[in-house]
């Protein structure tokens, strides 16, 4: 059984930092698409950025040159998200995801909210 776990979220200013990270457990997910999605209030579940395997990344054109996905080498079911510059408008929850098709799993969310 796959289970996911967040951590990281919290209450940050315009233009500080977090770290998200993220760990699946029930298997070797090394090969398969880790990633991030947010969900502001009112609005869809965007994507903010994914690794695919082993190096292959995509990110949001509002994220681009702000934040950072990662993968832990040695613990390569860990994925974490370094946020920098952060906006308001980066408020929402954030999903982790875990893609192995046919399958898509999906952490509890994290809360991120940016604020003066």
């Amino acid at each position: 059984q796959v289970q996911m776990a967040e951590s990281g979220g919290g209450l940050v200013q315009p233009g500080g930092s977090l770290r998200l990270s993220c760990t699946a457990s029930g298997d070797d997910f090394s090969n398969d698409v880790m990633g991030w999605y947010r969900q502001a209030p009112g609005r869809p579940r965007d994507l903010v950025a994914e690794i695919i395997g082993r190096g292959s990344i995509k990110y949001a054109d509002s994220v681009k040159g702000r934040f950072t996905i990662s993968r832990d080498n040695t613990a390569k079911n860990t994925v974490y998200l370094q946020m920098n510059s952060l906006k308001i408008e980066d408020t929402g929850v954030y999903y982790c995801y875990l893609r192995r098709l046919p399958n898509l799993y999906w952490g509890q969310g994290t809360q991120v909210t940016v604020s003066s």
